[in-house]
């Protein structure tokens, strides 16, 4: 089983970046379709992006179109999220996860995806 750890939130202005990090350990992470959720208060789970084990396609929900970039560094067993205009409706906590069941594509909810770190919390000051 991967386990893994987000890192890189924190407190920024409306339209400022950050980088989030997911380091992985345990089973090969290489092998692995990986996402990002977040969570607002009162909302629920909502997909943002995943990258496929070998990062050819890249997935995205139309929130965070043009803003919002996914990698991988299988070497490093890391994923990051740059995240660049962020906007208040951005902030949330963020998880990283592995695909585990369902389709090769979306949509997907959290239920197709397992082993969720902690989450890094995100706000976004306007």
């Amino acid at each position: 089983q991967v386990q893994l750890v987000e890192s890189g939130g924190g407190l920024v202005q409306a339209g400022g970046s950050l980088r989030l990090s997911c380091a992985a350990s345990g089973r090969a992470f290489s092998s692995y379709t990986m996402g990002w959720f977040r969570q607002a208060p009162g909302k629920e789970r909502e997909f943002v992006m995943a990258i496929t084990w070998n990062g050819d396609r890249i997935y995205y929900a139309d929130s965070v179109k043009g803003r919002f970039t996914l990698s991988r560094d299988n070497a490093k067993n890391t994923l990051y999220l740059q995240m660049n205009s962020l906007k208040p409706e951005d902030t949330a906590v963020y998880y990283c996860a592995v695909r585990i069941r369902g389709r090769n594509e979306p949509p997907w909810t959290g239920r197709d995806f397992g082993s969720w770190g902690q989450g890094t919390q995100v706000t976004v000051s306007s």
